[in-house]
Order: structure tokens, then C-alpha cells, then sequence
């Protein structure tokens, strides 16, 4: 049986405020009383807030539910759609506006507008085709006046984002995502302060080596959340990225980019941003996987010492005993050439367990940290200052050019403008990078290390009892700390070397190397000096 539809949408949900619903409704049961039929009460055609020039009421409103609605037969035919005006159905590009016109009374629907009384049905369309011109030209006009609207709208942004960037407009810009930890009070934006203890806790676990998956499960069993939902490391991920924890608003115009400084208050410091920034940028050492971390592999530094190769690690999670651990033998080391083409010239894994206590044992120690710190870790660092700050320099150089160009020019051209920001935006970048490493080379070349023999003494416990955190610390130590681990799994000389004893070369990052014997319960017999010919002979 035919039913009359009613729909109703507003690109902002406070024209609902407005009589012009009730007298559509109003309209719609008075059409529907007069040709005998049924206002539909069930199917809900109200799209508040919704764009039609953006087609969001297509995408994700009512309107598209209509239309999929009578594609599917679910709407009688000879029913009929009563709306406001054609350009409340659609603001679309025309063609596309009329095509889904068209859908609608190709399925024997009609169209009526209330704001005139037209009708458009596929009969009365074959008997006055300038109905359709009609419609066209409706459509058309609605479309003109949503890109001159848009057009204005994004030029009033755009004064406003420049207004920010000079200095002489501190007011709320009203465009783009707003993240979900601050909210307008009185005009101004302040932090929900819940939302931002979250994302302090949770930054403060990432700097300490832990996954974005256990982070978000501590969260969630503290009862902290930085939105709505419930944390997700998919989310945190995306979050630890955001500039909006500096307080900073990156805001895309049709071609250009805007940085607005401090435009939130701000959850973390600059400092502390800047390493942040700089760990998520080492995936594969943020990259923990597992309950069991693995402090060694996984993030490109341990290697076989008879191929060369990457080791794997493989833990036998099922086998745990009741009170949690795993035997030795349950995680294990292997060359990932074992069982690919390549191939390895020694076959077989060894225990993950032993090594890892060796080498624990081994940093634990403060004079075995100072020979590992002996040389000069900062070397490379400096290089890459060196670079970044030449970089730096460049940039400034352009800069000062192209000002000089628009202070001449009366009417500088718009690329002059926008090349000029993305200077601006590039130098803020490098100028990070160079806070970033002058912060790595000053760390680097500490002479005094008193203290970091206790750190790594505080996770030995824990990393032997495969507790996450001690393990996700532990692997950021490594990390840090070595610039390769080779792994004889059976003694440098297999032929030779007594069964049992696991050779281990570590390059410190500076150069320093150390060859440790391990026996099988993690104990090192010996802690020798390798040159640097010696330790690039005995990698492979």
C-alpha cells in the first residue's frame, strides 16, 4: 500500500530550532488526507546537521537509507517523498543531484516539494519534460549557492588561521576534528583533566619502553580513558602522533596548510613531545609484540654469527608451568636462514634464557658499562647534528629571500605565500630534529654513567620472570645501548667448542665490542676486548 514519507534535514542541527519542520509535517499529513493515503510514522526521515553538499546525508542520513530502502523494494510503489525544496534533497555537483531524482521516480516514487507544490513523478515528467529543465535549475542554483557559502565560510577560516599565525586573532576557529581531551568553556579552551591524565600515563608508559596494547589495557583497568571509548592501541597510536598534545592545531584548507601554535593548552611539554616523536619513529623497537617481549630480537640488532641472518625468537607459550614461568628450553633462539633457500651453515636454536641473563648480568655491572661506553658513541650523532643544522641554515636562507621578494612585491602572488609556509612548517621541523639529536649527543657523551648500572640491575628480576614491563624496558636498554648482538648458538668455532657454551659479540653503539662465553644456565665465563677487524670477522 502506497505511504507518504516526510523528510527532514538541516546542515546545522540549530535550524531545527525553526518552524519550517512543523510545517512540513504539517504539509505532509495535509497531502496525505487529501489523496487518501497514510503518513509513514515508522521509517525515520530526519537528517539534523547533515551536509547535502558534502552528500553526508546520502553517506551516513536518513536519505541514503531512504534511497537503499527503495532500491531493495522496501518502499511501496506510487508512494510519495515530501520534502522542503529540491535543494534540501540534494546540494550535490547537478548531474549527480538530478541522477538521484531520477532513482527515486524511475521506482515509482513521487517527489513533492512543500515550499511550492510541484510534483515530480515519472508520468508527470514524460508529459512535461520542462518540469525536469525545471528541476535542473533549481538544482544548479542550490549548488551556486552552497559553493558561494562554502567559498565564504573558508575564506572567513582562512583570515582566521592568518590572524592566529600573525598574532592578532586569538578567538575559536570552527573547522576540523577537535580531539576529544579539551572543551570550550566561556569561549576558551580548557582540558578535560581526566582525558589528559590518560594521555600523561600513557605517554609516560610508551617513553618507558611499553606496547600501545598493554598500555591501553592499563589504562582501561585504571579507569582512565582519553575519550568516550574504551582505550584501543590502534587509537593510542594515532594519538601519540597527534599536535594537539602540544597544544598545536594543524588545519588543512583546500590546498594549504595551517600550524597553529598553542592553540589548546597543552597535555606535555615541547621536551618531552620531541622524544616522543623520536621513539615512535623506531617502529620496530616500539613494535612489542607477545606477552613475553623479547629484549632481543625483533627490532634489527641481534644477528647469527655464522650467516649474518636475523634471529628469531620463538616461545612456547603453552607450556607454561602453573605459576606462570617457562622452562628455559621453551624460548628459543633461531636464524631465520634455517628454513628459507638461503640457508645456514649451522643448523638448530638455542635458549633464549641464558643469553639474556648473561647479558643482564653482564650491564649490571658498572665497570663493564664503562668499557662498553669507552668510545665515542657520540660520533655519528654529531654528524647528523652537523646535517641537520646545515639543513637548518638553508631553510633560514629561502626564508629571509623570499620575505625580502614579498616585502617589494604590492601584490605578492599566492605561491609566494604558500611556499613561504611551507618553509615555515619545514623549519619547525628541523628545528625539533636538531633539539632532538643535540638532546642524543649530549646523552651519548656523558663521561660520568654512575647510576645506569642500576637501572639495568632493577630489571634483572623481572626480565628472568617475563614480566611485560621489566621486558619492554629491558628491550628499549638494548636498544639504545648496542648496535648489534651477534650470536654464536653453538660457540664461535662449533667444531671446537665445548657442548653447551653459547658465544655472544656485542658492538656497543661508539664502537666498543665485548665477546662473552655463556654457559648454560646464563653465567659468562669471559668478557674480552674485540678490535674492530677481529669483532667484523667473527660476525659471520
Amino acid at each position: 500500500m502506497a505511504r507518504v514519507y516526510s523528510y527532514i534535514r538541516f546542515s546545522d542541527a540549530k535550524q531545527a530550532a525553526g518552524a519550517s519542520s512543523e510545517r512540513q509535517r504539517a504539509y505532509a499529513q495535509q497531502w496525505a488526507k487529501d489523496h487518501g493515503l497514510v503518513l509513514d510514522d515508522q521509517l525515520s526521515l530526519r537528517d539534523e546537521g547533515l551536509s547535502a553538499y558534502h552528500q553526508k546525508h546520502v553517506k551516513q542520513g536518513a536519505l541514503g537509507a531512504f534511497l537503499r530502502a527503495v532500491e531493495n523494494g522496501a518502499v511501496p510503489s506510487s508512494s510519495v517523498l515530501v520534502v522542503e525544496g529540491l535543494d534540501r534533497l540534494s546540494r550535490a555537483e547537478p548531474l549527480q543531484a538530478q541522477a538521484q531524482l531520477a532513482s527515486i521516480v524511475n521506482a515509482g516514487i513521487k517527489v513533492v516539494t512543500a515550499s511550492d507544490g510541484k510534483v515530480y513523478s515519472r508520468e508527470g515528467l514524460k508529459a512535461n519534460p520542462m518540469d525536469l529543465v525545471y528541476s535542473l535549475l533549481v538544482m544548479i542554483r542550490a549548488r551556486e549557492e552552497s559553493d558561494t557559502k562554502s567559498r565564504r565560510v573558508r575564506d572567513a577560516i582562512r583570515r582566521q588561521c592568518q590572524g592566529w599565525q600573525a598574532g592578532t586573532y586569538r578567538g575559536l576557529i570552527r573547522y576540523g576534528k577537535t580531539p576529544s581531551w579539551p572543551q570550550v568553556v566561556d569561549g576558551r579552551w580548557e582540558l578535560i583533566e581526566p582525558r589528559a591524565e590518560a594521555l600523561r600515563a600513557g605517554v609516560d608508559m610508551y617513553l618507558r619502553g611499553l606496547g600501545t596494547g598493554h598500555i591501553a589495557r592499563e589504562l582501561h583497568l585504571a579507569g582512565l580513558a582519553v575519550s568516550n571509548a574504551i582505550p584501543s592501541s590502534g587509537h593510542l597510536v594515532r594519538l601519540l602522533a597527534h599536535p594537539a598534545l602540544i597544544g598545536d592545531k594543524h588545519l588543512d584548507l583546500d590546498a594549504e596548510t595551517f600550524h597553529l601554535l598553542n592553540y589548546y593548552p597543552a597535555v606535555i611539554t615541547r621536551e618531552v613531545w620531541a622524544e616522543l616523536q623520536e621513539l615512535t619513529t623506531a617502529r620496530s623497537r616500539r613494535n612489542v609484540r607477545g606477552e613475553i617481549p623479547s629484549i632481543l630480537t625483533g627490532f634489527g640488532v641481534s644477528v647469527c654469527g655464522y650467516c649474518g641472518g636475523p634471529l628469531k625468537s620463538q616461545t612456547m607459550a603453552s607450556k607454561r608451568r602453573s605459576d606462570g614461568t617457562l622452562s628455559d628450553g621453551h624460548r628459543r633462539l633461531q636464524c631465520v636462514r634455517i628454513n628459507d633457500g638461503d640457508g645456514c651453515s649451522v643448523s638448530g636454536s638455542c635458549s633464549a634464557a641464558p643469553v639474556e641473563r648473561a647479558l643482564m648480568s653482564y650491564c649490571s655491572d658498572l665497570v663493564n658499562l664503562q668499557a662498553l661506553y669507552r668510545g665515542d658513541r657520540s660520533a655519528v650523532l654529531r654528524g647528523e647534528l652537523a646535517l641537520a643544522k646545515s639543513r637548518l641554515k638553508d631553510i633560514e636562507t629561502k626564508l629571509e629571500r623570499l620575505a625580502g621578494a614579498l616585502l617589494e612585491s604590492e601584490d605578492a602572488p599566492v605561491t609566494f605565500v604558500r611556499r613561504a609556509r611551507e618553509l615555515e612548517d619545514e623549519r619547525s621541523k628541523v628545528q625539533d630534529l636538531v633539539k632532538a639529536t643535540e638532546r642524543a649527543v649530549t646523552e651519548a657523551s656523558r663521561a660520568d654513567i654512575h647510576g645506569a648500572d642500576v637501572r639495568w640491575r632493577s630489571l634483572v628480576e623481572g626480565v628472568d620472570k617475563l614480566h611485560y614491563e621489566d621486558r619492554a624496558t629491558a628491550r628499549q636498554l638494548v636498544a639504545d645501548t648496542f648496535e648489534r648482538i651477534v650470536v654464536h648458538r653453538r660457540g664461535v668455532r662449533p667444531a671446537e667448542t665445548a657442548v653447551g657454551y653459547i658465544d655472544v659479540l656485542l658492538h656497543a653503539k661508539g664502537g666498543t665490542s665485548r665477546m662473552l662465553r655463556v654457559d648454560k644456565r646464563g653465567g659468562w665465563i669471559a668478557a674480552e676486548h674485540v678490535d674492530h677487524a677481529e669483532a667484523a670477522s667473527s660476525d659471520i
